[in-house]
């Protein structure tokens, strides 16, 4: 088959790999009908994500058809349409029978490297390095998935596969970034980062309650998506201070809760930034971490802080002082996925939401390596990337 493999930084190639196979019992492999890159797709293609290896197939946003199933899975059938989400959970240890899904103790074989960096370990994602598993991801014609009678969701026939894909990752990451924020009918919420994460905490606020949404971002085709949803805009590059502006939007209180969308490759023209990013580029830390700080400082007393964007490592200058001083909630981690599939399928099935309103390029695989390059600088009003992998390259 044909697979997206990484093979160092900003080094993406298209390779011909063996077929993935039935393992263990519990696993199903599936013939990939959509795919997509995500945001954190980026940083492993800038190189900030570690334990990555020469020809690791990448990806994790992904549906398809079951093709063959391990004897113990009962659940699906050959035949069955599926999205399968990005994290991979066992459904047996202590934090999946407590719904906390990302924090799976069984799916990660390579647990003691992320022990030795954390703590403790979280559950294994495809196509994200050793660090999280190694195992393969979904930017492919194919994909093994483990876990198989725990994970994907069976997508009613007849759906249109774009309006389902979303919900592998982002549709959830975004609901459960704006679920984080415990938010109550009339208030205010201010979301880093206009990207696809950004876009559907957006849309989440909104269902959950929000009365005022503000958006901040500096790329007009994503400022301008978060308008056509009702979003109040910042672009934060014409702005002095960015918190006083948000002070002065919520009279001088601030927004009641805070989203996070970015993560460690923020951008920015603050005097942290430019600081962070000489660090960065001497890898003296993994963290480009100016919107964390904005939002910790901006957010009103007694506020929640809300952390979908990717944090790899440590973070310096970190404002733990002001987050205790206004007692601040603050909120992040892995999507708890399989939480949402079920849910979030009804709302796209009432019409409450139809997710494809993000996609603005359609790749077949070949294209891939070219279109990391066109997401990752802004090209081409480039917000979402879906994959065919079986269509044919654009002449």
């Amino acid at each position: 088959m044909k697979a997206v493999c990484w093979f160092g930084k900003q080094d993406m190639r298209v390779e011909h790999v063996p077929d993935p196979r039935i393992i263990n019992p519990r696993d199903c492999v599936v013939r990939i009908t959509r795919s997509a890159i995500c945001g954190s797709d980026l940083h492993l293609f800038n190189g900030y994500i570690p334990t990555m290896e020469q020809g690791d197939i990448v990806g994790h946003e992904f549906m398809g058809e079951v093709v063959e199933i391990g004897p113990e899975v009962k659940n699906l059938k050959v035949g069955d349409h599926v999205v399968v989400p990005f994290t991979i959970c066992c459904g047996q240890c202590f934090f999946c029978k407590q719904g906390m899904w990302s924090a799976c103790d069984n799916s990660n074989p390579n647990a003691w490297m992320v022990e030795a960096q954390y703590g403790h370990s979280s559950a294994a994602l495809y196509g994200y390095s050793h660090l999280y598993g190694g195992y393969a991801g979904g930017q492919a014609q194919y994909a093994r998935v483990p876990f198989a009678d725990v994970g994907p969701i069976k997508i009613p026939e007849g759906m249109d596969p774009e309006k389902v894909l979303f919900l592998s990752d982002i549709f959830p990451t975004g609901y459960q970034a704006a679920e984080q924020c415990d938010i109550k009918p009339g208030q205010v919420v201010a979301i880093w980062g206009c990207g696809p994460v950004g876009q559907f905490a957006i849309r989440s606020a909104q269902l959950l309650g929000a009365e005022r949404v503000i958006a901040i971002d500096r790329f007009p085709e994503r400022l301008r998506l978060a308008q056509q949803a009702g979003a109040e805009v910042i672009d934060y590059s014409q702005t002095e201070d960015l918190v006083e502006t948000l002070k002065a939007m919520t009279g001088g209180r601030g927004p009641d809760a805070c989203i996070d969308a970015v993560g460690l490759e923020a951008h920015g023209h603050s005097a942290d930034y430019y600081l962070d990013s000489a660090k960065q580029k001497l890898h003296l830390q993994m963290e480009r971490a100016n919107v964390l700080r904005q939002a910790i400082h901006a957010c009103r007393k007694g506020g929640t802080v809300s952390v979908p964007g990717v944090y790899a490592g440590l973070i310096d200058k970190f404002p733990f002082g002001a987050a205790f001083g206004k007692g601040l909630t603050l909120r992040g981690g892995q999507t708890h996925m399989i939480r949402y599939l079920q849910p979030l399928l009804e709302r796209v099935q009432r019409g409450d939401i139809d997710p494809s309103f993000l996609i603005t390029h359609r790749v077949a695989l070949d294209d891939v390596p070219e279109i990391y390059r066109t997401f990752l600088n802004k090209e081409d009003h480039c917000v979402k990337v879906v994959i065919d992998p079986w269509a044919q390259r654009a002449a």
